[in-house]
């Protein structure tokens, strides 16, 4: 035991753990992301009362369109957000989801809109080839720091699936990115969700076009109301 918390403390000297973002050092009750720069590194997206934080329109059935700061295109939030997705840190998905779990208990349509219902977490499902390729789900992670928050439940994977490994849609237009996902996912156990009030989660928001599909086939499985939230939109 001696042995062990000494080499912990070496490690600790030699190769300290530094927040993603900004380097400096994290204290023992931080993970990945300074509580500084979890606080003040980014533009806040969601604007009270409204909606929509971004200026899309929602189509029937969606609630809610919530997320936590803009995007910063070749910025920090960018820089971030490609970490987690794409050099496995995990820990950074959960880092950005309990903010985004806060930022949900501070949005009265959001509080309101699941009190006495019935209300699950649904993160956009990876294609499975792509997770196998990936090793895992940044939206589950995600989705994982929105519920230790919440207190909600994560909808089991089986749940949802997606059927359709579609390429990046970076670059697309609108109707090309509605065409790309155009029956990308398929709701295995519909009872699941049957009811209830599903919010999708995600890393990016920057159409709908991907969401909005996926909640297309939520409301026809039974569902019945959907919410989106995203760590950014773009």
């Amino acid at each position: 035991m001696l042995l062990t918390k000494f080499k912990e403390g070496v490690l600790e000297v030699l190769f300290p753990k530094v927040c993603t973002v900004c380097g400096l050092k994290l204290s023992t009750n931080e993970n990945f992301v300074c509580t500084v720069c979890l606080k003040d590194k980014f533009e806040e997206a969601y604007r009270g009362g409204k909606q929509a934080s971004s200026d899309i329109l929602l189509p029937e059935g969606i609630s809610l369109q919530h997320a936590l700061w803009n995007f910063d295109k070749g910025g920090h939030l960018q820089e971030l957000l490609h970490q987690l997705k794409y050099n496995r840190l995990i820990g950074v998905g959960e880092d950005v989801g309990r903010q985004l779990g806060k930022s949900l208990l501070g949005n009265p349509l959001f509080v309101n809109g699941i009190k006495n219902k019935k209300a699950l977490l649904l993160p956009v499902p990876l294609h499975k080839k792509k997770r196998r390729m990936r090793g895992y789900n940044q939206a589950f992670h995600i989705a994982k720091g929105v519920a230790e928050v919440t207190n909600l439940h994560i909808v089991r994977q089986e749940t949802v699936i997606r059927t359709k490994n579609t390429s990046t849609q970076t670059g697309f237009s609108l109707e090309k990115r509605r065409k790309n996902i155009s029956g990308a996912f398929q709701v295995q156990n519909p009872e699941a969700i049957e009811d209830a009030v599903c919010i999708v989660i995600d890393d990016v928001f920057t159409t709908g076009a991907t969401t909005f599909e996926l909640a297309s086939k939520l409301k026809k499985a039974g569902c019945k109301e959907i919410m989106i939230a995203t760590v950014a939109q773009a």
